[in-house]
């Protein structure tokens, strides 16, 4: 057998014996790809994601008067409890996850996953928690009312007597996703570290596969302590000890600190394989080669390490000392440093290129322009008097929004359209595709943008009755957020569309960087018939041109 080199990497020139999956069962089945395994994270986080914001958009119609004239009071503490842990623990880690099983193996030359079984394992984990948090609307009292972080004591109330009930059930699901998560950590851990391609050192990665190590190293130091924190929590409202129950003698600040050991730091988690979205996607719409890679790379290590040194800037307000709370002002605002690396990076990779504004490069520059505002509002409230000021107020609301929703959500549907493509074998409409940027980013930023004056006037967040004079900007934000909730029709008429009849992909249609781009469209089962040789630096990185070959049919 003979070796080709293409573009600084050797691959074997063989016709792979493997055909793409195609069976629609498989989907539903225990498969152990890590192709179909990714598309069933994303298929199942977008349906939760749906779910959410049909919470998002009752919430929304509720506050469109300062009365609460909807819904019932307890009916909107849990649609809100609900919709935040919808779209964190259902939507945006599964989704991230969906991402990273699909592409990790292909970027890095390896057939699969290190232990596909426990990444299926895993994945079957996730409806088990959607389930279990879909059933606590049926129980008596209906689902958890103590909000996404369910601080004690007000989550240990249990008026109806039941030892099953919405609250249990809740820290059943978190739990249960916090060990599936664990289980996807070790997994991407070990295949990016045992399992790449003979010659891709950690500075000839894809900046992707750097995120998403990143992410996971963060899983597996911070996770451990909010699944703890939910059995401990669980315990305390079913078997009768006292962690937290201060009746008891139990420390409540105490499940605040296990909680928000891992939950800011989650915030990374999430957004870091954002922006490595953000850095695979901008030199490709730019045809410029990306800035600064290795600096990039190792900004992505050192956002992971300050992300533990964080936590206690969300409890300023909780008897936090004074020196604590300088100490934890100072690192939080440390954090700046290296995203601004990135964000310096992108701006000089955009800049004087040779822009193509296809519907992921338009989802991407969007990300980009609402992280920016995202983290001036994170600088603020990283202050300690600012803080204080606007502690439990809709400005917290609005600048995690910006986060969530205005980086995370707008990065995800980036990387959505760019490997639409490669997943399906099949193109989208870029007409629907720029119809559905315009109507999410226009919902986004109307939605989210006027809870930052109704913070600063002192609007709390978590009512569902208000003072009158706040009612001018929650009617633009209620108009922004039914807005946000119809940009996704065009999307999913849109995907299902194209992934029906849409026209069929070259292996590289937007003539990318990347091993991923070098397979058939959609990739064969084991992805490569003999594992490539990587021998260029950085790979591809370096070159203002696409990795192309002439790959046997």
């Amino acid at each position: 057998m003979t070796n080709v080199p293409i573009e600084g990497i050797l691959l074997p020139n063989e016709k792979p014996n493997h055909e793409s999956p195609s069976n629609w069962k498989e989907y539903f089945s225990f498969s152990t790809d890590h192709k179909v395994i990714g598309i069933q994270y994303l298929v199942t986080s977008f349906f939760f994601f749906l779910v959410g914001g049909i919470f998002a958009m009752v919430m929304r119609g509720e506050l469109l008067t300062p009365e609460s004239d909807l819904v019932d009071r307890t009916v909107y503490n849990g649609m809100f409890t609900m919709h935040g842990t919808v779209m964190l623990f259902l939507w945006t880690f599964p989704s991230l996850v969906g991402f990273a099983n699909y592409l990790v193996p292909l970027m890095i030359g390896a057939r699969d996953m290190a232990f596909p079984r426990l990444n299926a394992v895993a994945f079957w984990m996730v409806p088990v928690v959607g389930i279990l948090l879909m059933s606590s609307f049926f129980v008596p009292g209906g689902p958890a009312q103590a909000g996404w972080w369910s601080y004690p004591p007000v989550s240990l109330q249990n008026p109806t007597g039941n030892l099953i009930n919405g609250q249990v059930l809740w820290l059943l699901a978190v739990a249960i996703s916090g060990v599936s998560s664990i289980m996807g950590a070790v997994n991407f851990v070990t295949t990016i570290v045992k399992m790449r391609a003979p010659g891709m050192g950690f500075f000839r990665m894809p900046l992707f596969v750097w995120g998403v190590f990143s992410a996971q190293i963060i899983q597996l130091f911070g996770l451990p302590a909010l699944t703890a924190g939910a059995v401990m929590l669980l315990l305390d409202l079913t078997a009768g000890t006292a962690f937290f129950d201060p009746s008891k003698g139990g420390n409540p600040v105490m499940f605040q600190h296990y909680f928000w050991f891992y939950s800011h730091p989650a915030v990374y988690v999430i957004i870091l394989p954002v922006f490595a979205i953000f850095s695979e996607i901008f030199p490709v719409y730019s045809r410029k080669p990306l800035f600064g890679y290795k600096v990039v790379a190792i900004s992505s290590i050192l956002i992971a390490g300050v992300s533990g040194i964080v936590w206690v800037h969300h409890m300023y307000v909780s008897g936090t000392s004074g020196w604590m709370r300088l100490i934890f002002m100072l690192t939080t605002m440390c954090v700046s440093v290296p995203t601004g690396i990135k964000v310096f990076a992108w701006v000089a990779t955009i800049w004087g290129g040779k822009l193509r504004l296809n519907t992921p490069m338009l989802f991407a520059l969007g990300g980009l322009i609402m992280f920016v505002f995202a983290g001036i509002t994170g600088i603020m409230l990283s202050s300690v008097p600012v803080d204080v000021h606007v502690n439990n107020t809709y400005f917290v609301v609005g600048h995690f929004h910006y986060v969530l929703y205005g980086t995370v959500t707008m990065g995800l549907f980036a990387a959505i359209y760019h490997w639409f493509p490669k997943m399906t074998g099949r193109m989208y409409s870029e007409s629907w595709g720029k119809i559905h940027f315009w109507l999410a980013f226009i919902g986004t930023n109307l939605n989210f943008l006027p809870m930052h004056p109704l913070g600063l006037q002192g609007m709390l967040r978590r009512v569902a009755s208000y003072a009158p004079e706040y009612q001018f900007w929650n009617i633009i934000a209620s108009l922004g957020g039914f807005l946000l909730g119809m940009s996704t029709l065009p999307f999913i008429f849109n995907m299902v569309i194209s992934w029906i009849q849409g026209e069929k992909a070259p292996a590289n249609p937007w003539r990318a960087i990347g091993l991923e781009w070098l397979v058939s469209s959609p990739p064969p089962v084991e992805n490569f018939e003999e594992i490539p040789i990587i021998i260029s630096e950085p790979y591809g990185y370096g070159k203002s041109e696409p990795l192309t070959a002439n790959l046997p049919e």
